[in-house]
């Protein structure tokens, strides 16, 4: 098998096999910020993803789980986007693993691709969870009046 058949059928392989399982993963796994997921001060509460433009491109990405609708609360909207996130780090986790078959050039364009096919989601997911925490401080400070 040549190498880049190889490398096309271990990214769709890992890219299913991470994607099922992370579905089907309890809920409140999700529902807090890890240290991976949480916000980092050079984020700005997301805002530095409006300075990228985010806005006008994302609708644009391609979406495999197929939810362009809101869910029926922020709380899980903002759980969904950890467990996406969570997919998108994992998928690109495997990048390293291209060493095994491949000359160095090719594995360097392997983590060059993992880092380019998944960073767009990511972003995505922490800008939309950075929304939505701000609406839910928000909705938290009126509620306390």
């Amino acid at each position: 098998m040549s190498e880049a058949l190889c490398d096309a059928l271990v990214w769709a392989t890992w890219s299913v096999v991470v994607g099922c399982s992370v579905h089907i993963l309890p809920t409140p796994l999700f529902q807090r910020d890890s240290w991976l997921t949480r916000m980092r001060p050079w984020e700005c509460d997301g805002r530095v993803y409006e300075r990228l433009r985010i806005r006008r491109w994302k609708s644009r990405l391609p979406e495999v789980g197929g939810k362009r609708t809101l869910p029926a609360s922020l709380e899980t909207f903002s759980t969904e986007t950890r467990r996406a996130e969570y997919v998108h780090w994992a998928i690109a986790s495997i990048g390293p693993v291209f060493v095994l078959w491949n000359p160095w050039w090719l594995t360097v364009a392997m983590l060059v691709y993992a880092v380019a096919a998944n960073a767009p989601f990511i972003a995505i997911q922490r800008y939309n969870r950075a929304r939505v925490v701000r609406l839910l401080r928000r909705r938290a400070l009126v509620l306390a009046r």
